[in-house]
């Protein structure tokens, strides 16, 4: 049984990147509460509430992808 591990919880446009920069460094994700995200925007949930999920054998080079990620956004 493969154990599953959420990296990433926010915005339905930064969980989707987040999952497209997965895929480019060979990392299968995918992307959980996805119909929660895009209802209403910001105004349904205020954190987006969409998580991006990775096998946990993918965690280390998950996790390191998105903080690369999140450095590029300050």
């Amino acid at each position: 049984m493969k154990m599953f591990v959420v990296v990433y919880d926010g915005t339905l446009f930064h969980a989707q990147m987040i999952k497209n920069l997965l895929e480019n460094e060979g990392v299968e994700s995918f992307l959980k509460d996805e119909i929660i995200g895009s209802r209403s925007g910001e105004l349904w949930r205020p954190g987006g509430g969409v998580k991006v999920v990775v096998y946990g054998n993918d965690l280390m080079k998950a996790l390191k992808v998105v903080e690369d990620y999140e450095n590029s956004l300050k």
